[in-house]
């Protein structure tokens, strides 16, 4: 499709283009969109956690340095592509992974370095607060990390007067804001549904147990302000322009939607904030977003409660484990295929593999693996060891290898789900699949079908990813109609209909899943006794 060059140096230089900018655990991403909500350039930026004293992190120099970097990428884009500059933007919304613990004193210090959603170190705080709440308080969330500090008798808690998130810190530092978008802020804390605000009646609950702790603290004053989508945030200030790009050629003045959490980013970007529709990531983890239509009727470990960006509530199941084990089965093929002098495509090699696994018995054949680079706390795992295996009589042959290999790369999730559809007759009309698992057309769709027993869809305009969904966000605030909800602008403004490729479940697929995962439970044994022997 021809890109109307003149149209689009318009736009740019009307200020009327739209960034969205995302950092992921391993790269920042810059998306511009047009007035159409369309991407018409992006820049990115490559980084990585470092591990430091027990804590894995990233310093204020990696964020603004990455920040920096991925801007300046995509303003590069739009110079080779339109030969303009960018002076000024229709808005700017930020993004990035969710929870963590930024904790900052009175003079805006940051107390300790920013520990991130990946630490496990906050497992007491995790299961006290899970118990006084009543509510499940996962380990990766601020409030278990400031909670967890104060167990550990931390010097810096009674120092600290406000913790955010990584996108709130950035979005406070561009605009002076002490604010997080609905979806974000879930992940820090519980939040109301009702009213759309952090829970009164748990911070109190949280208030008294400090005090309990020795801790004379008023929690609300210590959170920032929470938003919906569609409310302004701020605009972007002198110095805020200054950090976003040194080179002083963006304007100030620039209104920034609420920031956001990668969950939310992702929900937008796949259309699915909806109720009754979910999204679920595949590639080295795998989670899966389903939007509530009321709240559960239990605490269940294995199920974590967000909220869209418009503040209604989600289920998430979140697996460390998916595609890194049956990536290391393919590269065994690869080396194959290598040694008899055969250069490998590898696109060519995982689509071929993952196509014989179609031709599989719809249970494996009785074959059993275990994808489990890390530990699993869906299935209780704290460590984890990949594991394949089979009884003499089991129907050992290449598809049904490959198909138990997709089989047990959403093993996990499935275990999840299961509480969700069939324990709490949760409605599910669609889930929208994004990842590497989806890449050969047909193949993870179909076994995903199988494994929940839904429709799937993939669609290829989620392709840009979380900065498209967080540039999505910024245009929605800027672009509403008066009363338009996040919902009725993706399906009418930015996806017209799109469905995309729609698969509807097999049953022979759904039954032979089903009988799958009876096996893999029975087998927790056997992967147990593998975590304890090869220590």
């Amino acid at each position: 499709m021809s890109v109307d060059i003149s149209r689009i140096k318009n736009i740019i230089e009307s200020g009327k283009a739209v960034l969205g900018i995302e950092l992921g655990s391993t790269r920042i991403k810059a998306v511009l969109i047009d007035d159409c909500n369309a991407p018409i350039a992006s820049g990115s930026h490559e980084w990585e956690n470092r591990y430091e004293n027990g804590v894995w992190t990233y310093s204020l120099d990696d964020i603004w340095n990455g920040v920096q970097a991925s801007y300046r990428d995509m303003v590069q884009d739009v110079k080779e592509k339109y030969d303009v500059d960018v002076h000024r933007l229709g808005a700017i919304g930020f993004s990035g992974m969710m929870h963590g613990y930024m904790a900052f004193d009175k003079d805006d210090n940051l107390l300790v370095p920013f520990r991130t959603w990946r630490n496990t170190i906050t497992e007491e705080a995790s299961e006290k607060l899970t118990a006084l709440f009543s509510y499940h308080i996962p380990q990766r969330w601020s409030i278990a990390h400031l909670y967890q500090a104060m167990l550990n008798g931390e010097e810096h808690v009674k120092n600290v007067t406000f913790f955010t998130t990584l996108a709130g810190y950035i979005h406070w530092k561009l605009t002076g804001q002490k604010v997080l978008g609905v979806g974000e802020a879930s992940g820090m804390f519980p939040i109301d549904i009702e009213t759309g605000r952090f829970n009164k009646t748990m911070i109190e609950q949280f208030d008294e147990a400090a005090k309990q702790k020795g801790y004379d603290m008023h929690l609300a004053e210590l959170l920032p302000d929470v938003k919906t989508a569609g409310e302004e945030a701020g605009i972007l200030t002198e110095e805020g322009a200054r950090l976003l790009d040194p080179t002083g050629t963006l304007e100030a003045g620039i209104p920034m939607c609420p920031p956001e959490g990668d969950a939310g980013t992702g929900m937008a970007a796949t259309n699915s904030v909806a109720r009754r529709t979910g999204n679920v990531s595949a590639g080295t983890s795998v989670f899966a977003m389903v939007v509530l239509e009321k709240e559960l009727s239990s605490v269940y470990p294995e199920i974590d409660l967000v909220t869209t960006p418009s503040g209604d509530l989600v289920a998430m199941v979140h697996c460390n484990n998916c595609t890194s084990d049956l990536n290391a089965w393919v590269n065994v093929f690869r080396e194959f295929m290598d040694a008899f002098g055969i250069k490998a495509d590898m696109n060519e090699l995982y689509g071929t593999l993952y196509r014989k696994a179609l031709e599989g018995e719809k249970d494996c054949g009785g074959l059993l693996a275990y994808n489990y680079f890390s530990g699993e706390h869906i299935t209780g795992f704290e460590e984890g060891r990949p594991l394949f295996v089979r009884t003499p009589d089991s129907h050992f042959n290449l598809a049904n290898f490959m198909r138990v290999h997709l089989y047990t790369a959403l093993g996990a999730l499935k275990v999840g789900m299961d509480i969700l559809l069939k324990k709490e007759g949760v409605k599910l009309d669609k889930i929208y699949g994004h990842g590497g698992l989806f890449k050969t057309k047909g193949v993870g769709q179909k076994i995903m079908a199988g494994a929940i027993d839904v429709p799937v869809s993939v669609m290829e305009t989620a392709g840009e990813g979380g900065a498209w969904g967080i540039a999505l966000l910024a245009s929605y605030m800027i672009q509403k109609a008066e009363g338009e909800s996040l919902d009725h602008y993706l399906n009418e403004k930015v996806f017209a209909g799109e469905t995309g490729e729609e698969m509807q479940p097999d049953k022979e697929d759904v039954d032979g899943f089903d009988a799958f995962i009876e096996r893999y439970k029975e087998g927790f044994a056997i992967e147990r006794a593998a975590v304890d022997h090869l220590k």
